[in-house]
């Protein structure tokens, strides 16, 4: 039993009034977020023309500050001028919303700039437009599901029809166990959605196999190989849907589409085939996304212990021949599903380092090599002779670093010899696998020690598992450490 912060999304089937209820509460979040940004803004080109005139720091024009407290008491004082409309909508979270988001990204943004994140660098928010997602959130008021449990309450805009049934949602709200913290509606895709966040408590079944442990290697031929030799084949939701999206895309086209320079509009053609184009990636990533959470749940439920590879997914889609076929898979939300429900079943996540050899290592006698071409589908050992599939091979692997982190013996740690390098010995040297015989760690790029230990080392989050020094994994437990 662990207390999450879990989303219930439902789509809605609003009437045309509530669909005009909703576009008005979403653009009035919009014009909140847009009225704060270009106050803020004319406040930091005006400090910054005068200081550069000389003018000292003391007597600058005073700083605006973008607090959502500050933010949204400076709009209470200028709403009936600046938006004489605004009571059409609900009074408070319409706008607070917009603001509070403001807030959010100009924080953001100002401590990137003095190296607060870590995260790569934010730019200064810029105006929304209306062709940006629209959306609006709710955190006071009547809003919830309904008794009948196929409508949602809003603020201002009454019950709204769902497209499925909020039983779920329903009955851990009867039982106690869940508590609705706020409402989003939003619309993507030519479909309104109203997101809830909850604080539940989930009481997860444990895994049928407990100590038991799987290595996962993904890729692009097969979605994902187990270690113990399942193969779950890659549905390739975009491939499959690609020449239906070309052939709208052609449509498209050949419509009469906007031009921003000369301000003309678009024809109703356009609109239409532009809508089936968003309709069809829509059906996309939900196909995506439905199979992906089929697999992680399935994982999750039967193993108490799941290895995955630390992926650099933004590196691979540089691959100009595969990054379609990549993206295609959903490589980080495999793992993402995977790391919070792993947290909420109770079973243990561990990450392979990054830079671990996986598919070079002979999963029998632990040997490495020094160059394996992606177009080798079968890892053929130099040394041994073990013949075995690629993805296999490294799924062994992955899951024998799980006893090796323990301190125990596993097969990719039991006599290996080494292995000859191809090509010029002196720019690539074959190397040893973790926990094998001491030898001397290879000067190849794919064999250097890793790369982010550094970054690793500074999360206090996360724990770090070492085999024999040379090789980290990092475990992640229900308890998120």
């Amino acid at each position: 039993m662990v207390t999450v912060i879990q989303a219930y999304r439902f789509a809605l089937d609003p009437t045309a009034g509530q669909r005009t209820a909703l576009r008005s509460h979403c653009g009035a979040q919009r014009y909140a977020f847009n009225w704060g940004l270009a106050r803020v803004k004319a406040n930091l080109d005006q400090r910054a023309a005068e200081a550069s005139y000389g003018i000292l720091s003391g007597e600058l024009t005073p700083p605006v500050s973008w607090s959502a407290f500050s933010l949204r008491a400076d709009w209470n004082q200028a709403k009936a001028a600046a938006a004489p409309w605004w009571g059409e909508n609900s009074k408070e979270e319409a706008y607070a919303s917009g603001l509070a988001n403001l807030a959010a990204a100009l924080t953001n943004w100002h401590d990137s700039r003095r190296g607060r994140r870590r995260d790569p660098a934010v730019r200064f928010p810029g105006f929304k437009g209306r062709r940006a997602g629209s959306s609006c959130r709710f955190t006071t008021g009547s809003y919830g599901v309904t008794g009948d449990r196929r409508h949602v309450k809003l603020p201002r805009i009454g019950a709204v029809r769902t497209h499925e049934s909020t039983r779920k949602l329903s009955r851990h709200l009867e039982r106690g166990t869940a508590r609705i913290r706020s409402a989003t509606v939003s619309h993507r895709s030519g479909r309104w959605f109203c997101s809830f966040s909850v604080e539940i408590t989930r009481t997860e079944p444990t895994p049928r196999r407990p100590d038991g442990a799987v290595g996962v290697d993904l890729g692009v031929t097969s979605l994902a190989v187990l270690s113990t030799g399942l193969v779950v084949p890659n549905p390739r939701h975009l491939s499959v849907s690609l020449r239906a999206l070309r052939r709208l895309q052609r449509q498209a086209a050949r419509r009469i589409g906007p031009d921003r320079r000369t301000g003309h509009q678009p024809s109703n053609r356009w609109r239409k085939t532009r809508a089936k184009i968003a309709r069809l990636h829509a059906g996309i990533a939900h196909s995506r996304r439905d199979g992906l959470h089929k697999i992680t749940t399935g994982l999750v439920r039967e193993f108490g212990t799941i290895v995955l590879e630390d992926l650099t997914v933004s590196g691979m889609l540089r691959n100009r021949r595969l990054a379609r076929h990549i993206a295609d898979v959903g490589m980080r939300e495999l793992r993402r599903q995977t790391s919070y429900k792993s947290a909420w079943g109770g079973s243990r996540l561990v990450v392979a380092d990054r830079w671990f050899p996986s598919s070079k290592t002979c999963s029998d006698c632990g040997a490495v090599k020094a160059k394996l071409s992606l177009r080798v589908r079968v890892h053929d050992c130099d040394e041994c002779g073990f013949v075995l599939d690629r993805d296999l091979n490294a799924a062994r692997n992955l899951v024998a670093l799980v006893s090796e982190a323990a301190g125990s013996t596993s097969a990719a740690s039991c006599a290996g010899t080494r292995n000859k390098p191809d090509g010029n010995p002196r720019q690539t040297h074959a190397t040893w696998a973790a926990g094998t015989a001491a030898g001397r760690p290879g000067r190849g790029r794919a064999n250097a020690a890793p790369r982010g230990d550094g970054y690793r080392a500074q999360r206090p989050d996360v724990a770090h598992a070492s085999g024999n020094g040379r090789w980290k994994l990092v475990v992640e437990d229900a308890a998120g450490s």
